[in-house]
């Protein structure tokens, strides 16, 4: 079991605390949840259990209504992560203990209807040309070039690069799937130049020991330390955009469905597990059929061959 300050505080201070938890956990991974889901949920529900000095369950309608109001007076949007996150939270508790999600009245929360946020090819370069590491070119190259998550970065193991057929094995992902995904013959030189100088052992990318990295040189690359590595490249790039790690995978699906891969395709190497999710792209992309024009583009042109 992972621990922080919360679940080692209500675990002491909260009776029942610690059987709840324990079985929160084998509940969650019986679910086949991946461990980080019990990481994330146990902090929120610690929380709330540390701030009413009981158990969530025990809990009355009212009292978690004045805790989620709270927290959103917190924040100035009522969508903040925090408050998101306790809700989904106590649902998975709630399910877990065989409780009804109306035992304690817990709000729907409203999926925000953002488009994501696409660099260009040109930005792109500019990354890849701003950073000095080869081993930050290789991740920005692996994020991009493979559409990868951020936590399938940081898994990638040296056993699952295929050079032979310049395929990248992603194991055991999202939703407990596989896929492959194919490398750029450009990426596999540079993985096969960054290997023979680093010298990895088992992760492709392992962590600095007290540095941005995180952990020793026996653990994978931290989340914290690929977030940085990206964000400040961009920054160094001169790119405006708040540029993130998924970022790059959404242009990775975007520049796909520009190329005329179409959106099946698409779909199977990101690893969706519905179409619903892939077809957001269709909206950002800028394909031959679909590229719209600004009807002023026409007006200069009309008033200019009139000579006005």
């Amino acid at each position: 079991m992972r621990w922080n300050k919360y679940l080692n505080r209500a675990c002491r201070e909260v009776t029942g605390f610690t059987e709840l938890l324990q079985r929160f956990e084998r509940n969650i991974s019986i679910l086949g949840r991946a461990p980080r889901t019990f990481d994330n949920y146990s902090r929120h529900v610690a929380a709330i259990a540390l701030h009413f000095q009981c158990l969530p369950t025990e809990l009355d309608p009212e009292q978690v209504k004045d805790y989620l109001y709270e927290l959103q007076q917190r924040s100035k949007t009522p969508s903040q992560t925090y408050f998101k996150h306790t809700v989904y939270g106590l649902r998975f508790l709630l399910k877990t203990e065989g409780l009804a999600y109306d035992h304690l009245h817990l709000p729907a929360i409203k999926r925000d209807k953002q488009l994501p946020v696409i660099l260009s090819r040109e930005e792109i370069w500019r990354m890849l040309q701003t950073a000095t590491l080869l081993k930050h070119k290789i991740l920005i190259g692996l994020l991009y070039g493979c559409g990868l998550r951020c936590m399938e970065v940081r898994n990638l193991r040296l056993k699952d690069l295929d050079f032979d057929r310049n395929l990248v094995h992603i194991v055991q992902s999202k939703g407990n799937k596989d896929r492959y995904v194919p490398l750029s013959a450009h990426l596999v030189r540079g993985i096969k130049k960054y290997i023979s100088a680093e010298h990895p052992a088992d992760w492709l990318f392992n962590g600095q020991p007290n540095g941005r990295g995180g952990g020793d040189f026996d653990s994978r690359y931290s989340q914290r330390g690929v977030q940085w590595v990206v964000t400040n490249i961009a920054r160094q790039s001169g790119i405006i955009k708040e540029v993130h790690t998924h970022m790059l995978r959404h242009s990775y699906a975007t520049h796909l469905l520009e190329d005329g891969v179409n959106i099946i395709s698409v779909q199977k190497l990101l690893g969706h597990a519905n179409i619903e999710n892939t077809m957001v792209y269709l909206h950002v992309c800028q394909t031959p059929d679909q590229l719209s024009h600004s009807p002023l583009d026409k007006v200069f042109a009309l008033c200019s061959r009139a000579g006005k």
